[in-house]
């Protein structure tokens, strides 16, 4: 089996690369949104910042997951199964993103993954506030702050769309 390299610095900037792709979904589907265009701005955010950024999160946590682990103080010093599952949720989700929106399921549809997805990210990013407490040394804390915020504002979206 090929061993992939895993100097933290290669899931840093998967990590930093999710974050504009996600933030070009939310700036475009605000900004639809804001101009009462309901079905651009779904779509904006959940090819965006549910399929892009559940793709990424799927690179960085299953196909680099070494280099993931030591980013955020969790190496393990052999594979860890259970970051990989998470991977595969994340891949799952940015998979239906993409199909949803490509076949145009609708806004509700859009509108409710948008929702489901912002409902794991608030959780993900309250589980790293507290292991940060825990453990100072994992991940800095404007990293958290950027992915509460975007776990917020998709939560906003999704209800902005849906009532």
């Amino acid at each position: 089996m090929m061993m992939l390299p895993t100097h933290p610095r290669i899931a840093k900037v998967l990590m930093q690369v999710t974050w504009v792709v996600g933030g070009i979904g939310l700036f475009f589907g605000l900004n639809a949104l804001s101009s009462d265009q309901i079905s651009s701005a779904v779509q904006w955010v959940a090819l965006w910042s549910v399929g892009g950024v559940g793709l990424l999160s799927f690179v960085r946590h299953s196909v680099f997951h070494r280099s993931d682990a030591l980013r955020m103080g969790w190496d393990l010093g052999k594979r860890n199964d259970f970051q990989i599952e998470v991977g595969f949720a994340n891949l799952a989700w940015g998979v239906v993103a993409l199909i949803a929106s490509s076949l145009d399921w609708g806004t509700t549809t859009l509108g409710s993954l948008i929702l489901v997805f912002g409902i794991y990210m608030l959780q993900a990013a309250v589980l790293h506030l507290f292991d940060r407490q825990r453990n100072p040394q994992h991940l800095r804390a404007g990293s958290q702050l950027i992915n509460v915020a975007f776990a917020v504002c998709l939560l906003w979206f999704a209800f902005s769309v849906l009532s």
